[in-house]
C-alpha cells in the first residue's frame, strides 16, 4: 500500500473504468454514477493536499485504489471512491487501505472517518464493518414522474 503517484494514473483509470462498469447493474449503481462524475484530473487529485489517493500493489501492479478528501469542516475523512480489482480481492488490499485511511485522519487531527456503501453490496459493507465503521444513516430515494399539465 502506497500513497499513489503521477506514475499511477493510467492504472487509475483503467480501475476506475472497472469499477464504474460493476455499478451499472448494481442497485443504486445508476443513481450513483450520475451523481459522482468520473474523476477526470488524477494529477489535480494527487496535487490536493485535502485529498489523499493510495494505491494497493502486488508486484508492483496497481490493484486497487481508495481516494480520501479529508475534510476539517466536518472533522472527518471522507472515503470518496474505492476498488479492489475483482481477481485480487481475497488479498486483504480493501482492509490495508481502509486502515491507511484511518491512520491518515488521526495524522491529519480528524477525529472520525465514513464511506458509502450501495444496498446489496454486501463485500463493502462487510469491508467497513470489520473496520468498525456503522451505518449512521439511510438514504432512501424515488424518481417521480413529471407532474401532468
Amino acid at each position: 500500500m502506497r500513497l499513489a503517484t503521477a506514475d499511477d494514473i493510467e492504472a487509475l483509470d483503467w480501475l476506475q473504468s472497472l469499477a464504474r462498469d460493476g455499478l451499472t447493474d448494481a442497485r443504486g449503481g445508476a443513481l450513483l454514477l450520475g451523481e459522482s462524475p468520473a474523476i477526470v484530473d488524477w494529477s489535480a487529485e494527487l496535487d490536493d493536499d485535502n485529498v489523499i489517493v493510495l494505491v494497493g500493489t502486488l508486484l508492483d501492479v496497481v490493484l486497487s485504489f481508495m481516494v480520501m478528501e479529508l475534510r476539517a469542516e466536518i472533522d472527518r475523512g471522507c472515503i470518496t471512491n474505492a476498488f479492489v480489482e475483482e481477481g485480487a480481492r481475497e488479498l486483504g488490499l480493501g482492509d490495508t487501505m481502509v486502515e491507511h485511511a484511518k491512520r491518515a485522519v488521526r495524522a491529519a487531527g480528524l477525529t472520525g472517518i465514513e464511506a458509502v456503501a450501495l444496498p446489496g453490496d454486501r463485500n463493502t459493507k462487510n469491508l467497513y464493518e470489520r473496520a468498525g465503521m456503522t451505518a449512521r444513516k439511510i438514504t432512501v430515494y424515488k424518481a417521480l414522474p413529471p407532474l401532468d399539465g
